[in-house]
């Protein structure tokens, strides 16, 4: 296992990025860049042996100035949609960005931590990136400081290893918005691969895809992935939830506790053999079948679109926020934030 440093571009301010690869000796290797601590690539290797970059994502620093999609991105320090872009906490108001349609998304598009330049710290067989945000910066209380670890071990995991601190309660939801597609990075749309998921409820949304604060049972409707099925079986069912967003982007409601780390998908692709199986603490996750990607040009001169990559953004609820019957994500000097987060090739 090895970390090896390359340069990867300079910011419009001329700050160097550097991209961390972080390989094992199974043929599985990773790169991470200091530039909103994003997922590059991922190199997995499929049932012949041959490995494949299995996400989707840029060749150049320029064309993740603007990465619209979020491809690979850490996403802080709120991930996913807060309505009417505020909210109370001990009594004061907090106003974000509205930048979703009078909601707030992934905290602030030019802010947010994914277009931040992060510290880096080689370790062994990791790179853990730092950062620290001060308090009213994008409307969040408390001055902050943020470290990711990603990590590759013997056991074809990545490892994304997520700390906080704030000196006043704020929320803190980080999550990875990396693009999977097991087929390769440039491989067809998602819809023929097989998603197990541990859940038996999920929240529906109104439009803007804000939870209306309900739990509801994924039993009879397109959303029970209990029993694994193709992605794209019941995507486009005649189903007011799915078409209010255009196929899946929802919050599943994770079976078991939160806090204990515990295998909750497994996704598989037939024709290269590849199987994802992913672990969290967390007590949700974000499955987003890639519907609204926009077409554009991608690594190795690959053609993004709609459904061409997946997904599985471990997460506290979306509005958790505004939502106290949802579990808390309010961290501040008597909780500090600390969650894993685990893809495992197998």
């Amino acid at each position: 296992m090895a970390v090896v440093k390359e340069f990867f571009g300079k910011t419009k301010k001329g700050e160097e990025i550097s991209r961390y690869y972080i390989s094992n000796s199974k043929g599985m290797k990773a790169g991470v860049i200091n530039y909103g601590a994003i997922l590059v690539n991922l190199f997995v290797p499929d049932k012949a042996g041959k490995a494949e970059d299995i996400v989707l994502g840029f060749d150049t620093l320029e064309e993740y100035f603007e990465n619209g999609s979020f491809f690979g991105a850490t996403i802080g320090p709120n991930a996913n949609r807060i309505g009417g872009a505020s909210f109370e906490l001990n009594g004061e108001k907090y106003q974000l960005d509205d930048n979703d349609g009078g909601n707030n998304l992934h905290s602030h598009k030019e802010f947010g931590y994914h277009k931040c330049v992060w510290d880096a710290v080689e370790g062994e067989n990791s790179v853990t990136f730092t950062l620290e945000d001060t308090d009213g910066n994008m409307g969040f209380p408390g001055n902050k400081k943020i470290s990711v670890t990603y990590s590759v071990t013997e056991d074809n995991e990545l490892k994304l290893h997520y700390t906080g601190s704030s000196d006043k309660d704020t929320i803190l939801n980080l999550t990875n918005h990396t693009y999977f597609n097991l087929a390769g990075h440039d491989g067809d749309k998602i819809h023929d691969h097989v998603l197990e998921m541990k859940a038996s409820y999920y929240t529906p949304v109104v439009a803007g895809a804000i939870p209306t604060g309900e739990l509801a049972t994924v039993e009879g409707t397109p959303f029970d992935f209990r029993v694994a099925k193709k992605i794209g079986k019941d995507i486009n069912a005649d189903n007011e939830q799915l078409k209010l967003v255009q196929g899946y982007d929802h919050n599943w409601v994770l079976d078991g506790e939160e806090g204990t780390l515990r295998e909750f998908a497994t996704v598989k692709e037939e024709t290269t053999g590849r199987v994802m199986k992913v672990f969290t603490d967390l007590p949700g996750v974000q499955f987003y079948a890639g519907n609204c990607i926009a077409p554009e040009k991608g690594k190795g001169n690959a053609t993004y679109g709609p459904r061409c990559g997946f997904c599985l953004e471990t997460q506290y609820y979306p509005d958790t926020a505004n939502k106290p019957e949802f579990p808390s994500a309010v961290y501040g000097p008597d909780r500090k934030y600390d969650t894993v987060t685990i893809y495992q090739f197998v």
